[in-house]
């Protein structure tokens, strides 16, 4: 009991600072209220990016619509590419830690064709080590990252939405 009545000022004390440092939860997504239905489409109708994108959409308060409706707000991924490159190598020559740089380009626009979100790319970048050993571990640890590196490229386009239809 006198250990818990020592350590009740500094736990006071602590809640005290946390409560007046200014922290707050971020507000929920917003889209712009005037963007009405939205259709995603990219130049690779088979990328795997296209239904998470749809879904934080949906999540953000937006009526996605199929590919294929007209006249309506368009999210276009213009470009998508992945690369590995080769950051450490050991005395022999052999890669032991590579990047993984994963870019996206897109915009969005309004029913009329005008820019809501004009072209802009956003980049990523992760390390990832591989020992010459064990390549299958190697292999399923990049697939491990390029879904997690997926998900947060959607969370960055949404963000990026979302902060256009903040602005005046």
């Amino acid at each position: 009991m006198r250990r818990f009545l020592r350590s009740l000022p500094l736990v006071l004390l602590s809640a005290l600072l946390l409560a007046g440092c200014g922290f707050h939860l971020r507000n929920a997504l917003t889209l712009p209220p005037d963007l009405g239905p939205v259709r995603v489409i990219a130049s690779d109708r088979f990328s795997p990016l296209i239904d998470p994108i749809e879904m934080a959409l949906q999540r953000a308060g937006a009526q996605v619509v199929p590919a294929a409706t007209r006249d309506v707000a368009t999210l276009e991924v213009l470009s998508e590419r992945w690369a590995t490159t080769p950051i450490a190598i050991d005395e022999a020559g052999r890669a032991l830690e590579y990047s993984l740089r994963y870019a996206v380009v897109f915009r969005l626009s309004d029913a009329q064709g005008q820019d809501i979100v004009p072209q802009q790319a956003i980049e990523m970048a992760r390390d990832f080590t591989q020992s010459a050993d064990e390549l299958i571990g190697t292999e399923s640890e990049r697939e491990l990252l390029s879904r997690e590196m997926r998900r947060e490229m959607v969370a960055s386009i949404v963000r990026r939405i979302d902060g256009a239809s903040r602005q005046p």
